[in-house]
């Protein structure tokens, strides 16, 4: 995060045009196909999709099991490439970019919330939010004082020194989410993020993500069968057998 996030509130770069309130274009998809094949089997997982989110926006993705949802997330982070179409994401040209250099775009631009914790057992929850900005050039000092931050922001200060087992369900997707955000990126991908978790942590989760999206003006798409999570979202969209409905 950066150094205003520790007062947890959002610079002035953040701010944008007021908490939580959409600006240009951060997403663009155009024309966006997507195939895999299964032996001599095509699979057209999407179809000539298109699709515009701005800056600052909290969009939640539903539709049937097989539907393309986590396939188009994927895309959008930079998981994946489109076998079609055109994409632009946070001023990039996802397209034109190798191997390498979209694995350094994501690092700096994208934050990753799934289902699962995906937290290492044998590290401290401070250790694994820090994971993230061992790819980075920060000092040891510097990487502690951002996991610190991240950690405060989504509430869990006084759990920095403990492991994934010694924490519940609901703390270790906040671990997860701190260690989303303490590269401070432009966009959360989460996928699932609530699936997990019963309805009470399930809300504390949302509630946070909430709190990213207007306080800090984190852009957010969220994959969600669950219709709870999808109504936090500022913009739900139906995507039915690789199409936008």
């Amino acid at each position: 995060m950066s150094d205003d996030a520790k007062d947890e509130a959002p610079s002035d770069e953040e701010s944008g045009s007021g908490n939580g309130s959409a600006g240009p274009p951060i997403i663009e998809l155009k024309g966006i196909g997507k195939t895999y094949y299964r032996g001599k089997e095509r699979l057209d997982v999407l179809k000539d999709l298109d699709l515009t989110i701005a800056e600052g926006s909290f969009e939640a993705l539903m539709g049937p099991s097989g539907s393309g949802k986590s396939t188009l997330l994927n895309l959008i982070a930079g998981l994946d490439t489109a076998s079609t179409g055109t994409i632009r994401v946070a001023g990039a040209d996802l397209n034109a970019m190798s191997d390498g250099e979209r694995a350094k775009w994501r690092a700096s631009t994208i934050g990753f919330v799934f289902q699962t914790y995906n937290l290492m057992p044998v590290l401290t929850a401070l250790e694994n939010v820090e994971l993230p900005l061992l790819l980075t050039n920060l000092g040891s000092a510097e990487r502690k004082t951002r996991a610190k931050t991240a950690l405060k922001v989504v509430g869990l200060e006084d759990r920095m020194d403990h492991h994934p087992r010694q924490l519940s369900g609901g703390q270790e997707q906040r671990v997860t989410i701190a260690r989303a955000i303490v590269t401070d990126p432009k966009i959360i991908v989460a996928d699932e993020p609530t699936g997990d978790l019963d309805r009470e942590n399930a809300d504390e989760i949302l509630n946070l993500l909430d709190k990213l999206n207007q306080e800090f003006n984190k852009t957010i798409v969220m994959v969600t069968h669950d219709p709870a999570a999808a109504d936090r979202a500022t913009q739900l969209r139906q995507l039915d057998k690789g199409a936008l409905k």
